[in-house]
């Protein structure tokens, strides 16, 4: 006797399946800076795909991930910029990217954070941010 797979194991999602499916389920009291922010990163650059990540939406380019939500802050939400797996040998500790706006903070030289506490403020640094993400992906 055979029997059929459950609809329940169904194909595997893509990237922007996955990313859908994440957003339809999320609660989250900043689901619509999340939605806007995500929106602002894909329309930035038409090569920039996106997948889950660290159970959040990741961008990435060139087919490494470059761009992480992190959702866990308690009144905001963070954009991580990061340089994907691969470790990269570099011979300085100077900040990968020129950010004369002070909108990131830099965990390490190559990684930083940029902070959103709601959806004035997702206004407010909507321009900053295309510039960054046009900058960190130009270097990496």
């Amino acid at each position: 006797m055979t029997t059929n797979k459950k609809s329940s194991e169904s194909k595997k999602l893509n990237g922007p399946e996955q990313v859908a499916e994440f957003m339809n389920n999320l609660k989250h009291p900043h689901k619509e800076e999340i939605e806007e922010v995500r929106n602002i990163i894909l329309s930035t650059n038409d090569k920039i795909t996106e997948h889950i990540k660290w159970n959040a939406p990741s961008f990435c380019y060139e087919g490494e991930d470059r761009i992480t939500f992190n959702l866990h802050g308690k009144g905001f939400i963070r954009l991580v910029f990061h340089c994907g797996t691969k470790v990269k040998d570099r011979n300085t500790n100077e900040p990968l990217v020129v950010d004369p706006s002070g909108i990131l903070e830099w965990k390490a030289a190559d990684r930083a954070i940029m902070k959103f506490t709601d959806q004035n403020d997702v206004k407010a640094k909507e321009e900053k941010l295309r510039e960054v993400i046009t900058k960190w992906l130009k270097v990496i």
